[in-house]
């Protein structure tokens, strides 16, 4: 900031102390001159002082009180013409040009209509009194209304120009906050958002790995001694949730490390500390035996090593899912029903996520050995994913006591409420008629996704 924007801000911010002051020096000049000039029609110089007095005198209220002061200068040079019978010949009568540029820039809109009205009033006045002193005709008077009209017009305009340039600024100063604080509020629900999706896949996560980790350690813990092939599958799985899991975890965390890798490696497609992508061998590597030329067996990573990344999961990996919670003991059935299509981006980690949680809810509230049933169907203009259960839901966990408030839902349906409204869908979740669990989630698939899909079946069915 200049030396001008600094003292035009201090004189903005100060504006009677330094109205004040230019007051005082206008002042010090418009007295001196008239009182050493002659007699002035019929004024002696000491009345002339005293009239530049109280021309003046309204003078540091001109932008504090653009009205009032306006107003008070006006009447004085009245007093002056009609009064005295002395026309504004006087150096302080310049004042009537500085309160009408003042309250045209700083008064409101009637204020300076209305100063318009006595600026015509005035010079009329000033022509009339003129014509009468001096005589003659009265056509000898125009020249001097036409220069009062001219310089009230010109003071008029400039505070035309001066008022239309204060009033853009004004408005350029509060669309520049509003857009700052709309720029605060956007970052807020922005980060609000963001912890809430983090907190979403963080709950589906820990929730479901943690109850197939535990499901599979107690299975393992029992069939110990009589079973130890049992128990080393159940360790088998527990590292391999583990693993997952970690997996899962860098992918989401890895927006908030520092040590990004390039916009042209996607983040969860390549492994750590290869240049091949997470789930594939190098080069050399494959699955079968070791031999001259051959390919080397694949070794799975330590326990405490780093987990691979691996790509999101979609509905592909329902399937997965299933067949894990039938190695945990589940009785699960699963049904596709329609063409299965491309979704858009998130929705089928949506529904991986939401079929994920459910299971883990059967696991924690459904009791011993529930039949579970998860269905998948596509439609034209939606994807329905349904997951039943005959168990004893929230029952299973007992009854709440006298004083015990009733179960309420936890973090998994509303994290699920919250991925349906996300894209769209819905979701409905409660018990069953005859016992059990049901949860149906639907999310529409826009058309133009389904429908440049269907131009591509038909292009394809065309090729063959």
């Amino acid at each position: 900031m200049g030396w001008y924007e600094r003292w035009a801000e201090w004189a903005e911010r100060y504006r009677f102390l330094v109205d004040l002051c230019w007051t005082l020096l206008a002042a010090l000049f418009a007295l001196t001159l008239a009182a050493s000039s002659p007699s002035t029609f019929s004024l002696g110089g000491g009345q002339a002082v005293l009239l530049s007095a109280a021309v003046l005198a309204p003078l540091p209220w001109c932008r504090t009180r653009p009205v009032a002061s306006c107003v008070a200068v006006f009447v004085v040079c009245m007093l002056q013409i009609t009064v005295l019978g002395t026309p504004l010949l006087l150096p302080a009568d310049l004042a009537v040009l500085v309160s009408m540029y003042c309250v045209t820039v700083y008064g409101p809109r009637w204020a300076y209509w209305m100063a318009c009205g006595m600026a015509v009033v005035g010079s009329v006045s000033v022509g009339i009194s003129l014509w009468l002193y001096n005589g003659g005709s009265p056509m000898s008077v125009t020249p001097m209304i036409i220069l009062c009209l001219a310089l009230l017009g010109c003071s008029f305009a400039f505070g035309l120009v001066r008022r239309s340039r204060r009033a853009m600024i004004t408005a350029m100063r509060d669309r520049a906050e509003r857009l700052e604080i709309e720029r605060d509020q956007q970052a807020q629900i922005a980060t609000a958002a963001e912890r809430s999706r983090i907190a979403r896949e963080m709950h589906d996560i820990v929730a479901h790995s943690l109850s197939v980790i535990i499901a599979q350690a107690d299975g393992g813990r029992y069939a110990a001694a009589a079973d130890p092939a049992a128990a080393a599958r159940s360790l088998g799985t527990i590292a391999e949730t583990g693993r997952a899991a970690l997996a899962d975890m860098r992918r989401l965390l890895g927006v908030l490390r520092q040590d990004q890798p390039s916009a042209a490696t996607p983040l969860g497609l390549m492994a750590p500390g290869t240049g091949t992508p997470a789930g594939t061998a190098p080069q050399g590597a494959g699955s079968g035996t070791g031999g001259p030329g051959g390919a080397l067996p694949a070794v799975p990573p330590p326990s405490g090593g780093a987990a691979p990344l691996r790509p999101q999961p979609d509905t592909g990996d329902i399937a997965g899912l299933v067949d894990q919670a039938r190695d945990d003991g589940l009785r699960v059935s699963f049904a596709r029903v329609g063409v299965e299509r491309r979704l858009p981006p998130g929705v089928g980690l949506t529904l991986f996520r939401v079929c994920q949680e459910s299971l883990t809810n059967v696991r924690k509230h459904a009791g011993p050995r529930p039949a579970v049933t998860v269905l998948l169907r596509w439609g034209e203009e939606e994807v329905e994913l349904r997951v039943d259960d005959d168990g004893r839901g929230l029952a299973a966990d007992g009854s709440p006591g006298p004083d015990e408030p009733p179960p309420t839902a936890g973090y998994g349906l509303l994290g699920m409420r919250e991925r349906a409204e996300m894209f769209g869908g819905t979701l409905s979740a409660g018990p069953r008629r005859g016992g059990g669990f049901s949860v149906r989630f639907v999310i529409p698939i826009p058309r133009a996704e389904h429908a440049g899909q269907n131009d591509t079946q038909n292009d394809t069915r065309g090729a063959r």
